[in-house]
């Protein structure tokens, strides 16, 4: 991990004012002459900006984001916990942690931040943006408010603007949180109990029926207490508190409340058109936080889109798992946007309606995929 110190006051979108910044970050491969053989990276709520720490099997020598052929760069996001400035940083007029008293931030601020990370990298274009899910909010918010840097944007699990669903599982886990007295009262080691009341909530999000009624099903009819869901709500709780802070989570679940991109642009369809990157919208099938209405919507309202459907069993966290499929996709739109860029033609791609990628090949990989998430404190 690197750190970037940026000394200049940062402006948020709501008005408040940071001393300075620092810039948490991995790079992979090397960035070319040309400085444009770059994928940028948005991870999403929870994660850092060391992907191969979660998205296994997509960073590396012949891999999707193949290291003999790319510079790879992922940032960890403003109001994280991993290294960029965020709740429990200094505040320099007090000597404290921020804590509650960390300012409101949004996506386009996290985005701005990017953009100094990205100068200071020196990059001049963007081969592809990519994101899910809070990173999904990410990508897009950076291909309208930068859309001559960025040639491609791929969309994972994500949407336009948070949705009054998500934004009632955001509140949900908030209220759980603001009932640990110990996080209410800016204690730097409260909110512990709230936190991981709050991971419980957000992984029925996460998850789909069928995954927990297959993985969590009981082997014993006569069993009264001690089941193995109420088990595993509470092992990833305590996983979660283990690895993260409740004020950066507290944060991120109000940043991404404030996800709209059509906010001062005329609506979510104007700012849409506005991208002028090639876009890819990636939806799963059994997602219940982002349904594929979501992503059907980007692409229908956007130049230049296309859409396919992963067929998965493990809901929103499909796109942390179903590495071969999002690699076999990504891989197939580059070949076409490539292919498109060199005929000059510049034809907007129609919506590949009802394709979907279907289980079968790759599923005992993705098994092994999602035991190393869980043991990694992921999944």
């Amino acid at each position: 991990m690197k750190i970037h110190r940026y000394t200049i006051p940062f402006r948020t979108e709501a008005g408040s004012s940071l001393p300075g910044l620092e810039i948490a970050y991995h790079t992979y491969g090397r960035l070319n002459d040309k400085a444009d053989n770059v994928i940028w990276v948005c991870h999403a709520l929870t994660a850092n900006s060391d992907i191969e720490a979660w998205w296994p099997g997509m960073v590396g020598k012949k891999l999707l984001f193949d290291t003999e052929k790319y510079f790879i760069v992922c940032a960890n996001v403003l109001g994280s916990c991993y290294g960029t400035t965020g709740p429990s940083s200094v505040n320099p007029e007090t000597g404290k942690p921020w804590l509650r008293d960390f300012p409101l931030i949004t996506v386009r601020d996290i985005v701005n931040v990017h953009e100094i990370l990205r100068l200071h990298l020196g990059i001049r274009s963007i081969h592809t943006v990519i994101g899910a899910s809070i990173g999904g909010f990410q990508a897009l918010e950076y291909s309208v408010m930068q859309p001559g840097l960025i040639k491609r944007l791929v969309i994972l699990a994500s949407g336009a603007r948070q949705s009054p669903w998500a934004l009632a599982f955001s509140e949900s886990m908030r209220l759980a949180m603001e009932a640990d007295d110990s996080f209410t009262s800016n204690d730097p080691d409260g909110g512990k109990k709230g936190l991981k009341a709050a991971r419980s909530i957000a992984l029925l999000s996460y998850r789909t029926a069928e995954a927990y009624n297959t993985t969590q099903q009981e082997e014993d009819d006569e069993k009264l207490i001690s089941f193995r869901a109420a088990s595993y709500q509470a092992y990833q709780g305590d996983k979660l508190v283990r690895r993260f802070s409740p004020y950066s989570y507290w944060t991120l679940t109000c940043l991404s409340d404030t996800h709209n991109i059509g906010r001062g642009r005329g609506g979510i369809p104007e700012a849409l058109k506005s991208i002028k990157a090639e876009i890819l919208c990636v939806g799963i099938g059994s997602d219940l936080l982002f349904p594929v209405a979501d992503q059907k919507f980007i692409a229908e309202n956007a130049g230049n889109a296309k859409y396919v459907e992963i067929d998965s069993f493990y809901g929103h966290d499909g796109f942390l798992i179903e590495t071969e499929k999002v690699t076999e996709i990504v891989r197939s739109f580059w070949e076409n946007t490539n292919k498109t860029q060199q005929d000059g033609k510049g034809k907007n791609q129609q919506n590949d309606k009802g394709k979907k990628q279907q289980n079968g090949k790759g599923k005992t990989k993705n098994r092994i995929i999602w035991l190393w998430l869980r043991r990694a404190g992921i999944a």
